[in-house]
Protein backbone atom coordinates (compact mmCIF):
# COMPACT_ATOMS: atom_id res chain seq x y z
CA UNK A 1 0.00 0.00 0.00
CA UNK A 2 1.42 3.37 -0.92
CA UNK A 3 1.48 6.29 1.48
CA UNK A 4 -0.72 8.67 -0.46
CA UNK A 5 -3.43 6.06 -1.10
CA UNK A 6 -3.39 4.78 2.49
CA UNK A 7 -3.54 8.23 3.99
CA UNK A 8 -6.36 9.34 1.70
CA UNK A 9 -8.36 6.23 2.62
CA UNK A 10 -7.73 6.80 6.31
CA UNK A 11 -8.95 10.38 6.07
CA UNK A 12 -12.12 9.34 4.29
CA UNK A 13 -12.85 6.79 7.01
CA UNK A 14 -11.91 9.17 9.81
CA UNK A 15 -14.43 11.74 8.64
CA UNK A 16 -17.28 9.22 8.95
CA UNK A 17 -15.87 7.09 11.78
CA UNK A 18 -13.53 9.18 14.01
CA UNK A 19 -12.27 6.14 15.92
CA UNK A 20 -10.51 4.92 12.78
CA UNK A 21 -8.01 7.76 13.33
CA UNK A 22 -6.44 5.61 16.02
CA UNK A 23 -5.56 2.92 13.48
CA UNK A 24 -4.12 5.20 10.77
CA UNK A 25 -0.47 4.75 11.64
CA UNK A 26 -0.43 0.91 11.58
CA UNK A 27 -1.96 1.07 8.12
CA UNK A 28 1.46 2.04 6.81
CA UNK A 29 3.29 -1.00 8.17
CA UNK A 30 3.45 -2.75 4.81
CA UNK A 31 4.96 0.31 3.09
CA UNK A 32 8.33 -0.42 4.69
CA UNK A 33 8.66 -3.64 2.72
CA UNK A 34 7.45 -2.27 -0.63
CA UNK A 35 9.12 1.18 -0.69
CA UNK A 36 12.27 1.35 -2.77
CA UNK A 37 15.09 3.71 -1.82
CA UNK A 38 15.99 6.31 -4.45
CA UNK A 39 19.45 7.52 -5.48
CA UNK A 40 20.49 10.42 -3.30
CA UNK A 41 22.50 13.57 -4.01
CA UNK A 42 21.83 13.55 -7.75
CA UNK A 43 22.88 16.57 -9.70
CA UNK A 44 20.29 19.26 -9.22
CA UNK A 45 17.98 19.85 -12.15
CA UNK A 46 16.44 23.17 -13.10
CA UNK A 47 12.90 23.54 -11.84
CA UNK A 48 9.90 23.95 -14.12
CA UNK A 49 9.63 27.58 -13.05
CA UNK A 50 13.26 28.15 -14.04
CA UNK A 51 12.69 26.38 -17.35
CA UNK A 52 9.56 28.43 -17.97
CA UNK A 53 11.57 31.58 -17.34
CA UNK A 54 14.29 30.37 -19.71
CA UNK A 55 11.70 29.52 -22.38
CA UNK A 56 10.07 32.94 -21.97
CA UNK A 57 13.44 34.67 -22.28
CA UNK A 58 14.29 32.56 -25.35
CA UNK A 59 10.96 33.46 -26.92
CA UNK A 60 11.60 37.13 -26.20
CA UNK A 61 15.10 36.91 -27.69
CA UNK A 62 13.70 35.17 -30.76
CA UNK A 63 11.00 37.82 -31.23
CA UNK A 64 13.64 40.53 -30.93
CA UNK A 65 15.86 38.67 -33.41
CA UNK A 66 12.99 38.47 -35.91
CA UNK A 67 12.42 42.20 -35.51
CA UNK A 68 16.14 42.92 -35.87
CA UNK A 69 16.34 40.72 -38.99
CA UNK A 70 13.39 42.51 -40.58
CA UNK A 71 14.86 45.90 -39.72
CA UNK A 72 18.26 44.79 -41.08
CA UNK A 73 16.69 43.71 -44.36
CA UNK A 74 14.99 47.07 -44.73
CA UNK A 75 18.22 48.86 -43.88
CA UNK A 76 20.22 46.75 -46.35
CA UNK A 77 17.78 47.28 -49.18
CA UNK A 78 17.82 51.01 -48.52
CA UNK A 79 21.61 51.10 -48.33
CA UNK A 80 22.06 49.16 -51.56
CA UNK A 81 19.50 51.34 -53.28
CA UNK A 82 21.33 54.48 -52.14
CA UNK A 83 24.69 53.04 -53.25
CA UNK A 84 23.29 52.61 -56.73
CA UNK A 85 22.70 56.35 -57.07
CA UNK A 86 25.29 58.88 -58.31
CA UNK A 87 24.17 61.25 -55.58
CA UNK A 88 25.50 58.99 -52.82
CA UNK A 89 28.67 60.58 -51.36
CA UNK A 90 30.77 57.46 -51.84
CA UNK A 91 29.51 56.90 -55.35
CA UNK A 92 30.00 60.58 -56.24
CA UNK A 93 33.55 60.45 -54.89
CA UNK A 94 34.23 57.27 -56.84
CA UNK A 95 32.87 58.76 -60.03
CA UNK A 96 34.95 61.92 -59.56
CA UNK A 97 38.07 59.90 -58.85
CA UNK A 98 37.45 57.75 -61.92
CA UNK A 99 37.06 60.85 -64.10
CA UNK A 100 40.22 62.37 -62.60
CA UNK A 101 42.07 59.17 -63.42
CA UNK A 102 40.84 59.30 -67.02
CA UNK A 103 41.92 62.96 -67.30
CA UNK A 104 45.31 62.12 -65.81
CA UNK A 105 45.72 59.28 -68.28
CA UNK A 106 44.90 61.59 -71.20
CA UNK A 107 47.36 64.21 -69.89
CA UNK A 108 50.05 61.55 -69.63
CA UNK A 109 49.38 60.36 -73.16
CA UNK A 110 49.73 63.96 -74.41
CA UNK A 111 52.95 64.45 -72.43
CA UNK A 112 54.35 61.16 -73.71
CA UNK A 113 53.53 62.20 -77.26
CA UNK A 114 55.32 65.53 -76.68
CA UNK A 115 58.44 63.62 -75.61
CA UNK A 116 58.22 61.51 -78.74
CA UNK A 117 57.80 64.58 -80.93
CA UNK A 118 60.75 66.31 -79.22
CA UNK A 119 62.97 63.32 -79.84
CA UNK A 120 61.88 63.20 -83.49
CA UNK A 121 62.64 66.90 -83.89
CA UNK A 122 66.18 66.36 -82.60
CA UNK A 123 66.67 63.42 -84.91
CA UNK A 124 65.52 65.43 -87.93
CA UNK A 125 67.84 68.41 -87.34
CA UNK A 126 69.93 68.97 -90.47
CA UNK A 127 73.69 68.85 -90.41
CA UNK A 128 73.65 72.53 -91.00
CA UNK A 129 71.64 73.19 -87.82
CA UNK A 130 73.14 75.85 -85.69
CA UNK A 131 74.12 75.39 -82.09
CA UNK A 132 71.23 77.58 -81.17
CA UNK A 133 68.79 75.26 -82.97
CA UNK A 134 70.34 72.18 -81.37
CA UNK A 135 70.08 73.75 -77.91
CA UNK A 136 66.42 74.71 -78.46
CA UNK A 137 65.56 71.17 -79.56
CA UNK A 138 67.31 69.68 -76.50
CA UNK A 139 65.52 72.11 -74.21
CA UNK A 140 62.15 71.20 -75.76
CA UNK A 141 62.86 67.48 -75.16
CA UNK A 142 63.87 68.07 -71.55
CA UNK A 143 60.75 70.05 -70.83
CA UNK A 144 58.57 67.42 -72.55
CA UNK A 145 60.16 64.66 -70.46
CA UNK A 146 59.60 66.66 -67.26
CA UNK A 147 55.99 67.23 -68.18
CA UNK A 148 55.58 63.53 -69.01
CA UNK A 149 57.05 62.54 -65.65
CA UNK A 150 54.68 64.84 -63.84
CA UNK A 151 51.74 63.51 -65.85
CA UNK A 152 52.74 59.92 -65.03
CA UNK A 153 52.88 60.67 -61.30
CA UNK A 154 49.53 62.45 -61.49
CA UNK A 155 48.00 59.47 -63.31
CA UNK A 156 49.36 57.04 -60.70
CA UNK A 157 47.88 59.09 -57.86
CA UNK A 158 44.59 59.45 -59.71
CA UNK A 159 44.43 55.71 -60.38
CA UNK A 160 45.11 54.97 -56.72
CA UNK A 161 42.44 57.38 -55.58
CA UNK A 162 39.94 55.97 -58.06
CA UNK A 163 40.65 52.44 -56.86
CA UNK A 164 40.21 53.46 -53.23
CA UNK A 165 36.97 55.27 -53.99
CA UNK A 166 35.61 52.26 -55.88
CA UNK A 167 36.68 49.98 -53.05
CA UNK A 168 34.87 52.19 -50.54
CA UNK A 169 31.66 51.80 -52.50
CA UNK A 170 32.12 48.03 -52.70
CA UNK A 171 32.97 47.84 -49.00
CA UNK A 172 29.77 49.70 -48.18
CA UNK A 173 27.77 47.19 -50.21
CA UNK A 174 29.56 44.26 -48.51
CA UNK A 175 29.02 45.79 -45.06
CA UNK A 176 25.31 46.12 -45.76
CA UNK A 177 25.15 42.51 -46.89
CA UNK A 178 27.10 41.39 -43.83
CA UNK A 179 24.67 43.22 -41.55
CA UNK A 180 21.83 41.27 -43.12
CA UNK A 181 23.83 38.05 -42.77
CA UNK A 182 24.57 38.76 -39.11
CA UNK A 183 20.90 39.39 -38.46
CA UNK A 184 20.01 36.13 -40.21
CA UNK A 185 22.62 34.24 -38.15
CA UNK A 186 21.39 35.81 -34.90
CA UNK A 187 17.86 34.79 -35.82
CA UNK A 188 18.98 31.21 -36.51
CA UNK A 189 20.77 31.06 -33.16
CA UNK A 190 17.79 32.57 -31.32
CA UNK A 191 15.49 30.04 -32.98
CA UNK A 192 17.78 27.16 -31.98
CA UNK A 193 17.85 28.42 -28.39
CA UNK A 194 14.08 28.80 -28.35
CA UNK A 195 13.54 25.29 -29.71
CA UNK A 196 15.93 23.86 -27.11
CA UNK A 197 14.29 25.81 -24.26
CA UNK A 198 10.80 24.75 -25.34
CA UNK A 199 11.93 21.13 -25.61
CA UNK A 200 13.54 21.21 -22.15
CA UNK A 201 10.40 22.70 -20.64
CA UNK A 202 8.14 20.15 -22.35
CA UNK A 203 10.38 17.32 -21.16
CA UNK A 204 10.41 18.63 -17.58
CA UNK A 205 6.62 19.00 -17.55
CA UNK A 206 6.22 15.48 -18.85
CA UNK A 207 8.61 14.17 -16.20
CA UNK A 208 6.73 16.17 -13.57
CA UNK A 209 3.44 14.63 -14.69
CA UNK A 210 5.00 11.19 -14.49
CA UNK A 211 6.50 12.12 -11.12
CA UNK A 212 3.05 13.05 -9.81
CA UNK A 213 2.13 9.39 -10.08
CA UNK A 214 4.97 8.37 -7.80
CA UNK A 215 4.54 8.17 -4.06
CA UNK A 216 6.87 9.34 -1.36
CA UNK A 217 8.56 6.70 0.75
CA UNK A 218 8.33 6.20 4.51
CA UNK A 219 11.30 7.46 6.51
CA UNK A 220 10.84 6.71 10.19
CA UNK A 221 14.29 8.10 11.00
CA UNK A 222 13.12 11.63 10.29
CA UNK A 223 11.63 12.61 13.63
CA UNK A 224 9.99 15.65 15.18
CA UNK A 225 9.88 15.77 18.99
CA UNK A 226 7.92 18.31 21.01
CA UNK A 227 9.48 19.76 24.15
CA UNK A 228 8.21 22.36 26.57
CA UNK A 229 4.47 21.96 25.89
CA UNK A 230 2.81 21.62 29.32
CA UNK A 231 0.11 19.05 29.91
CA UNK A 232 -2.16 21.82 31.26
CA UNK A 233 -2.85 25.22 29.73
CA UNK A 234 -4.83 28.09 31.24
CA UNK A 235 -7.04 30.40 29.17
CA UNK A 236 -5.56 33.87 28.81
CA UNK A 237 -1.93 32.70 28.72
CA UNK A 238 0.77 32.19 26.10
CA UNK A 239 3.06 29.18 26.07
CA UNK A 240 6.32 28.84 24.17
CA UNK A 241 7.56 25.37 23.27
CA UNK A 242 9.55 23.84 20.45
CA UNK A 243 9.90 21.08 17.89
CA UNK A 244 13.26 19.42 17.38
CA UNK A 245 13.52 17.92 13.88
CA UNK A 246 16.24 15.28 13.59
CA UNK A 247 17.54 13.51 10.52
CA UNK A 248 18.50 10.16 11.99
CA UNK A 249 18.93 8.57 8.59
CA UNK A 250 22.05 8.14 6.48
CA UNK A 251 20.71 10.28 3.65
CA UNK A 252 21.05 14.00 3.00
CA UNK A 253 17.71 15.79 2.94
CA UNK A 254 17.65 18.92 0.75
CA UNK A 255 14.50 20.48 2.20
CA UNK A 256 12.67 19.77 5.43
CA UNK A 257 9.08 20.89 5.81
CA UNK A 258 6.99 20.47 8.92
CA UNK A 259 3.33 20.67 9.84
CA UNK A 260 1.98 21.62 13.24
CA UNK A 261 -1.53 22.22 14.43
CA UNK A 262 -3.83 22.04 17.43
CA UNK A 263 -7.38 20.85 17.82
CA UNK A 264 -9.36 21.62 20.95
CA UNK A 265 -12.84 20.96 22.32
CA UNK A 266 -14.81 21.72 25.44
CA UNK A 267 -15.12 19.16 28.22
CA UNK A 268 -17.80 17.23 26.32
CA UNK A 269 -15.43 16.69 23.46
CA UNK A 270 -18.18 17.69 21.03
CA UNK A 271 -17.75 21.45 20.64
CA UNK A 272 -14.78 22.73 18.70
CA UNK A 273 -13.03 25.59 20.55
CA UNK A 274 -10.28 26.23 18.02
CA UNK A 275 -11.33 29.86 17.56
CA UNK A 276 -9.79 30.65 20.95
CA UNK A 277 -6.34 29.28 20.08
CA UNK A 278 -3.55 30.77 17.95
CA UNK A 279 -0.43 28.80 17.06
CA UNK A 280 2.66 30.53 15.64
CA UNK A 281 6.11 29.40 14.54
CA UNK A 282 9.58 30.88 14.26
CA UNK A 283 12.96 29.54 13.13
CA UNK A 284 16.51 30.81 13.04
CA UNK A 285 16.14 31.38 9.31
CA UNK A 286 12.73 33.11 9.73
CA UNK A 287 12.75 34.67 13.20
CA UNK A 288 9.53 36.64 12.72
CA UNK A 289 6.53 34.88 14.31
CA UNK A 290 4.14 33.51 11.69
CA UNK A 291 0.65 32.17 12.21
CA UNK A 292 -0.12 28.50 11.58
CA UNK A 293 -3.43 27.33 10.24
CA UNK A 294 -4.62 24.32 8.31
CA UNK A 295 -2.99 25.58 5.11
CA UNK A 296 0.30 26.90 6.53
CA UNK A 297 3.43 24.80 6.67
CA UNK A 298 6.74 25.44 8.38
CA UNK A 299 9.05 25.60 5.38
CA UNK A 300 12.05 27.42 6.86
CA UNK A 301 13.73 24.42 8.46
CA UNK A 302 16.17 24.09 5.56
CA UNK A 303 18.36 21.12 4.66
CA UNK A 304 19.59 18.49 7.11
CA UNK A 305 22.68 16.34 6.77
CA UNK A 306 22.65 12.82 8.19
CA UNK A 307 22.55 13.10 11.98
CA UNK A 308 21.81 16.83 11.91
CA UNK A 309 18.91 18.50 13.67
CA UNK A 310 17.07 21.83 13.70
CA UNK A 311 14.73 23.52 16.15
CA UNK A 312 11.43 25.23 15.41
CA UNK A 313 9.97 27.55 18.04
CA UNK A 314 6.22 27.39 18.59
CA UNK A 315 3.99 29.78 20.49
CA UNK A 316 0.46 28.83 21.54
CA UNK A 317 -1.79 31.64 22.73
CA UNK A 318 -5.07 30.76 24.47
CA UNK A 319 -7.72 33.47 24.53
CA UNK A 320 -9.02 34.24 28.01
CA UNK A 321 -12.54 33.41 26.77
CA UNK A 322 -11.56 29.84 25.97
CA UNK A 323 -13.65 27.31 27.95
CA UNK A 324 -12.16 24.46 29.90
CA UNK A 325 -11.63 21.36 27.82
CA UNK A 326 -9.13 19.15 26.10
CA UNK A 327 -6.65 19.57 23.28
CA UNK A 328 -4.18 17.78 21.08
CA UNK A 329 -1.15 19.20 19.26
CA UNK A 330 -0.33 17.53 15.94
CA UNK A 331 3.18 17.31 14.55
CA UNK A 332 4.47 15.90 11.26
CA UNK A 333 7.60 16.35 9.19
CA UNK A 334 8.57 15.48 5.63
CA UNK A 335 11.60 15.85 3.37
CA UNK A 336 11.90 16.75 -0.29
CA UNK A 337 15.06 16.34 -2.38
CA UNK A 338 16.08 18.06 -5.59
CA UNK A 339 16.19 14.70 -7.37
CA UNK A 340 12.46 14.28 -6.74
CA UNK A 341 12.65 11.81 -3.85
CA UNK A 342 10.56 12.60 -0.81
CA UNK A 343 9.01 11.03 2.25
CA UNK A 344 8.76 11.05 5.99
CA UNK A 345 7.20 9.23 8.90
CA UNK A 346 3.64 8.28 7.92
CA UNK A 347 0.95 9.63 10.20
CA UNK A 348 0.94 12.45 12.74
CA UNK A 349 2.34 12.57 16.28
CA UNK A 350 -0.26 13.75 18.79
CA UNK A 351 0.43 15.42 22.15
CA UNK A 352 -2.47 15.70 24.61
CA UNK A 353 -3.13 18.58 27.00
CA UNK A 354 -5.92 19.89 29.21
CA UNK A 355 -7.34 23.41 29.09
CA UNK A 356 -8.47 25.23 32.23
CA UNK A 357 -10.66 28.32 32.35
CA UNK A 358 -9.10 31.75 32.82
CA UNK A 359 -7.97 32.43 36.37
CA UNK A 360 -7.42 28.76 37.19
CA UNK A 361 -4.21 27.57 38.79
CA UNK A 362 -2.25 25.29 36.47
CA UNK A 363 -0.45 23.65 39.36
CA UNK A 364 2.79 22.01 38.38
CA UNK A 365 1.99 20.29 35.10
CA UNK A 366 4.52 18.12 33.37
CA UNK A 367 5.20 18.11 29.67
CA UNK A 368 2.43 16.97 27.36
CA UNK A 369 2.95 13.34 26.40
CA UNK A 370 2.50 11.79 22.97
CA UNK A 371 -0.81 9.97 22.52
CA UNK A 372 -0.12 6.26 22.73
CA UNK A 373 -0.92 5.14 19.21
CA UNK A 374 0.84 2.22 17.60
CA UNK A 375 3.71 2.91 15.20
CA UNK A 376 4.79 0.77 12.25
CA UNK A 377 7.02 -2.00 13.40
CA UNK A 378 5.92 -1.92 17.08
CA UNK A 379 4.23 -4.75 18.94
CA UNK A 380 0.97 -3.87 20.70
CA UNK A 381 2.34 -0.50 21.78
CA UNK A 382 -0.46 1.62 23.17
CA UNK A 383 -3.93 1.23 21.69
CA UNK A 384 -4.89 -1.52 19.28
CA UNK A 385 -6.08 -0.32 15.88
CA UNK A 386 -9.73 -0.93 15.09
CA UNK A 387 -10.08 -4.29 13.43
CA UNK A 388 -6.63 -5.43 14.63
CA UNK A 389 -5.56 -8.96 15.43
CA UNK A 390 -6.59 -8.48 19.06
CA UNK A 391 -10.14 -9.25 18.05
CA UNK A 392 -11.44 -6.51 20.37
CA UNK A 393 -13.54 -4.02 18.40
CA UNK A 394 -13.88 -0.39 19.44
CA UNK A 395 -17.26 -0.18 21.13
CA UNK A 396 -19.82 2.53 20.64
CA UNK A 397 -22.65 3.67 22.85
CA UNK A 398 -26.33 3.51 22.01
CA UNK A 399 -26.18 7.03 20.60
CA UNK A 400 -23.36 6.15 18.24
CA UNK A 401 -20.65 7.75 20.39
CA UNK A 402 -17.59 5.81 21.42
CA UNK A 403 -17.87 4.11 24.78
CA UNK A 404 -15.30 4.80 27.49
CA UNK A 405 -12.42 2.37 27.45
CA UNK A 406 -10.93 3.18 30.80
CA UNK A 407 -7.99 5.01 29.25
CA UNK A 408 -7.92 8.79 29.59
CA UNK A 409 -5.57 9.01 26.59
CA UNK A 410 -7.94 6.96 24.48
CA UNK A 411 -10.92 9.00 25.62
CA UNK A 412 -9.21 12.28 24.72
CA UNK A 413 -8.06 11.02 21.34
CA UNK A 414 -11.46 9.59 20.48
CA UNK A 415 -13.28 12.72 21.58
CA UNK A 416 -11.05 14.88 19.40
CA UNK A 417 -10.94 12.48 16.47
CA UNK A 418 -13.51 14.34 14.43
CA UNK A 419 -11.35 17.43 14.44
CA UNK A 420 -8.25 15.31 13.97
CA UNK A 421 -9.71 14.07 10.72
CA UNK A 422 -9.60 17.64 9.45
CA UNK A 423 -5.94 17.95 10.43
CA UNK A 424 -5.22 14.55 8.93
CA UNK A 425 -6.94 15.68 5.77
CA UNK A 426 -4.51 18.57 5.59
CA UNK A 427 -1.65 16.13 6.05
CA UNK A 428 -3.03 13.95 3.26
CA UNK A 429 -2.38 16.69 0.73
CA UNK A 430 0.85 17.64 2.49
CA UNK A 431 3.18 15.56 0.32
CA UNK A 432 1.21 16.10 -2.87
CA UNK A 433 1.18 19.87 -2.46
CA UNK A 434 4.87 20.07 -1.58
CA UNK A 435 5.88 17.83 -4.51
CA UNK A 436 3.98 20.05 -6.90
CA UNK A 437 5.48 23.16 -5.30
CA UNK A 438 8.92 21.63 -5.64
CA UNK A 439 8.37 20.97 -9.36
CA UNK A 440 7.28 24.55 -9.95
CA UNK A 441 9.77 26.27 -7.67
Amino acid sequence: MKIRRALATAVALAVTTPAVLLSVTPAFADTQQTAQSQTQNKQSKPTIKELEKAAAEAQKAYDEAVKARDEAQVTVRKALDELSKDSHPLVAAANAAEQAAKDAAAAKDTADQAVTDAKTAIAELPETATEEQKTAAATALSEAEATAATAAATKTAADTKATEAATAVQDARVAAARAAGAADKALDEALATKVAADAALAKAKKEAEEEEGRDCEPELNLTADVTGLPSTLVAGTTTDFSIRVTNGSKRHMDEIIAYAGVHTTDKTGLKDTGEFFRLQWSTKASPKWQNINQHNYIDAVGALKPGARADVKLRLTVDKAAPAGNGIAYIATEFYNEDGSCGGAPGLDMYEFDVKAAGSKPGKPGDAKPAKTAKPGTDDAGLKPQGSASGTPVKTGTDGSLAATGSSSATTSIALAGGAAVVLGAAAVFVVRRRKAGSDA
